[in-house]
């Protein structure tokens, strides 16, 4: 496949590149040639676009596909569909399926269905044998299988001690562990963020202690143990104080925030819609505006969809029955950047979905460049827009940004000599 990309803007940080505008030609998956103007040969499919900027391929560090177990919610295959279709052209594809990604047969059920897809699926192992909580799982057998680093997705470790042995334990392996924060001895049965908006709304609240103290409580056994741990979606004020403290020791830790937690606040509840029901919850403005400033001061390092694929009948519920999660990867860029924009370069933003992700990962570094395999993200940040259900290629359509204004438009991704728009 040969392509030729006109007049891009390069928004790229570890590119020669970056802030230029160019023509850039790819031949068989490799950028040849950058430069101001190309002319295109015979049999070269040309790309052109009102404001096209171009950049390294975006990496979504949480989704959720729903395969093995839970295809009725979402498949394999189609999540990797909406991947492409938002922009990304990697994502670390978390371990909630049924069974758990908790064994070496897992990973490589994964690995394999997906290697010939132009989305790069890097799979993560669970932390605990079937994300139940009490012994490691297979940690070293699945490294060896391609698990990149080891989750229990959204069930937070109680036992102190099992993170203490998953930190010195992958360490041994050359990985990582990454764990979401919520003591459920606090939030117990709360469904959303406890505020003016839950006392209003009358349902039970989860506080933002909930979050901050298991928080609290890993960083000091990180402290303990050395080793290295992400916290994927960080969404209070406090614990924004407690990651940056933490930096400043010179601990290994990083953070994500889930895109939706940096438009929506916990207003949005109050017409009772499944749709906003999520975990982390929708926090105060407060906490929005905190996240967003820990964004610019790079206290948190990435932005996921925190992709989350829920069918009608475990939506279409009273508030209380209903489960958590909304699809998030076609409307991702659109969210962060209509509400970064104002506050974060465009290549700060670009950084976050790119550079970060892949340091974090231990993964090689991607750029437009020549030489390179070309990994690209095609795109335009200024286009403005109502999101509506045509933009949702998921196969279930829970979404609370239905009828937003959003910012910021993907035109398509290069990946493994495939383009798709």
């Amino acid at each position: 496949m040969n392509l030729l990309i006109k007049q891009a803007t390069v928004v790229d940080s570890t590119s020669p590149h970056n802030g230029r505008v160019v023509d850039i030609l790819i031949e068989k998956g490799v950028i040849t040639q950058i430069k101001k103007t190309i002319t295109p040969e015979k049999g070269v499919k040309t790309i052109e676009a009102e404001g096209l900027h171009v950049s390294a391929g975006w990496l979504d560090m949480q989704v959720n596909f729903c395969d093995p177990g839970y295809e009725h919610k979402e498949t394999l295959n189609n999540g990797l569909k909406s991947a492409a279709k938002g922009g990304f052209t990697s994502v670390c594809l978390m371990s909630g399926t049924n069974p758990p990604l908790h064994n070496k047969a897992q990973i490589e059920y994964v690995a394999n269905r997906a290697k010939d897809n132009l989305v790069d699926v890097l799979p993560i192992g669970t932390l605990s044998h079937n994300q139940e909580g009490k012994d490691l799982s297979e940690m070293y057998d699945m490294k060896i299988s391609g698990a990149i680093a080891f989750s229990d997705y959204k069930k937070s470790t109680k036992d102190a001690g099992l993170i203490l042995r998953a930190l010195q334990y992958s360490q041994n392996i050359n990985s990582f562990i990454i764990t979401h924060c919520d003591d459920k001895t606090i939030s117990h049965d709360g469904l959303v963020n406890e505020g003016v908006t839950s006392t209003k709304i009358g349902l039970k609240g989860i506080p933002a202690l909930a979050e901050e103290i298991m928080l609290q409580r890993n960083i000091q056994i990180l402290e303990y143990t050395g080793g290295k741990m992400h916290i994927p979606t960080i969404s209070t004020k406090g614990s924004i104080e407690l990651i940056k403290k933490a930096k400043a020791k010179k601990l290994n830790i990083t953070c994500g925030v889930a895109a939706y937690n940096l438009l929506l606040d916990d207003s949005e509840l109050e017409g009772f819609d499944t749709n906003y029901k999520v975990n982390p919850p929708l926090r105060t403005k407060e906490d929005i505006d905190a996240l967003k400033k820990g964004l610019a001061d790079g206290v948190i390092d990435v932005i996921v969809s925190d992709h989350a694929p829920q069918d009608i009948e475990s939506k279409d519920l009273e508030f209380d029955h209903a489960d958590n999660g909304m699809v998030g990867l076609e409307s991702c860029f659109g969210v962060l950047n209509m509400a970064l924009s104002s506050k974060l370069s465009l290549e700060n933003i670009v950084d976050a979905l790119t550079k970060n992700p892949r340091s974090i990962l231990g993964l090689a570094t991607v750029s437009v460049k020549e030489g390179a395999e070309a990994n690209l993200t095609l795109f335009n940040p200024t286009k403005k827009y109502v999101f509506d259900k045509s933009h949702i290629v998921a196969a279930n359509k829970n979404s609370g940004i239905i009828g937003k204004e959003l910012k910021g438009e993907v035109i398509g991704v290069v990946n493994k000599n495939m383009y798709l728009s």
